[in-house]
């Protein structure tokens, strides 16, 4: 034994091997910590890899959109009047470019289909089935053109954006019975399914689930993936960020969901699983990308249901993005996190498209 700075080290072979052993053992419980942290990872929430974090830069750009949100919004305490604010926030936006259009009855539904200029056909091999949000009672072709068109440019593919029916004129399930018929369209159209990714935001996204979960119980084809973006969970208002973020959200928070259940949903029960995707059992549904924005109302709404499709078995994935607010998705021209989003969500519908264009 050798007297070294804090003890003594034995130099003998056999305090050789003793030491071997300790640093063996010490790496392999290190290695096994390392697997148990990203095991643990990987069986939570479901979570994506995240984006990075917010930029200054990505802040004052939601600012000033808050700002524009507010202004559009001051006066519209009701139904007609914010579906109008909404139509007049949207119309401030650009058109999208580079892209042909062409309208179709899509199954009885007046609908728009979008495809990348640099393409010359009038039905292509992959399709986008994209449904607008707007609380199931305004929303339109316009104001959801910009991201459709974003779209399609991005996954070089054929997008399909319906101008579906509205409450309270229609109420539930007039828009989930659109949304069903738009892509049964599609596939008779000559899209074969493992082609078609169904795509909504807010209102649209519960309409994203909700018509896959009809195509189901009735054993159609289903589409390759869905997507839904901040999506209506749970019309019954349970989420707690309903409370924690609505300070930080300037299109939905618990009167904006009260408007939305009166109009849409009249008696029916807003936990109903066939309303509310929160309460379905999501079995078999197909793989799933949710995006929600980390100051959103509805944050919650997404991060339950991405638990529960996890322990449903699904493929699911579900990234939350700093700082983003209700719905930012539609403003490309106005947000670095928009732009990014939308590429994201294309980049997601290649991975699953059966046809993957050619990079």
């Amino acid at each position: 034994m050798v007297e070294v700075a804090g003890g003594w080290q034995d130099k003998s072979a056999s305090g050789r091997f003793a030491s071997t052993t300790k640093a063996f053992l010490m790496a392999k419980l290190i290695a096994c910590l390392i697997l148990g942290i990203v095991a643990g990872i990987s069986s939570g929430a479901a979570m994506a890899a995240n984006p990075l974090p917010q930029t200054q830069a990505s802040k004052e750009q939601v600012r000033k959109l808050i700002e524009t949100i507010g202004k559009h919004y001051a006066v519209a305490d009701n139904l007609r009047d914010r579906r109008q604010a909404f139509e007049n926030l949207m119309e401030s936006t650009p058109e999208p470019t580079r892209v042909q259009i062409r309208s179709v009855d899509a199954g009885g539904i007046d609908a728009q289909l979008i495809w990348p200029a640099r393409l010359h056909h009038p039905l292509g091999r992959r399709a986008i089935l994209y449904l607008h949000g707007g609380g199931f009672y305004s929303g339109s072709l316009r104001t959801h053109r910009a991201i459709a068109g974003s779209l399609a440019k991005a996954a070089s593919a054929d997008v399909l954006l319906i101008d579906y029916r509205l409450a309270p004129d229609s109420p539930y399930p007039a828009q989930i019975d659109d949304a069903l018929n738009a892509y049964r369209w599609l596939l008779d159209s000559g899209y074969e399914s493992d082609n078609v990714v169904v795509v909504g935001d807010s209102a649209g996204g519960n309409l994203a689930i909700e018509a896959t979960l009809r195509q189901m119980r009735v054993r159609g084809p289903l589409p390759a993936a869905v997507v839904a973006l901040s999506p209506i969970t749970d019309l019954a208002a349970t989420g707690a960020s309903l409370a924690r973020n609505t300070g930080h959200d300037p299109l939905i928070n618990t009167a904006e969901l009260d408007r939305i259940r009166g109009a849409y949903l009249a008696t029916r029960s807003p936990s109903d699983p066939m309303a509310s995707p929160l309460y379905a059992d999501l079995t078999g549904f197909p793989p799933l990308l949710l995006q929600v924005g980390s100051d959103e109302a509805l944050l919650d709404d997404t991060l339950r249901l991405a638990e529960k499709a996890k322990l449903a078995g699904v493929d699911v994935q579900a990234e939350v993005w700093p700082g983003m607010i209700h719905q930012w998705q539609l403003f490309p021209s106005l947000l670095d996190g928009a732009r990014q989003s939308n590429q994201r969500i294309a980049d997601y519908a290649i991975e699953h498209f059966a046809d993957r264009p050619k990079q």
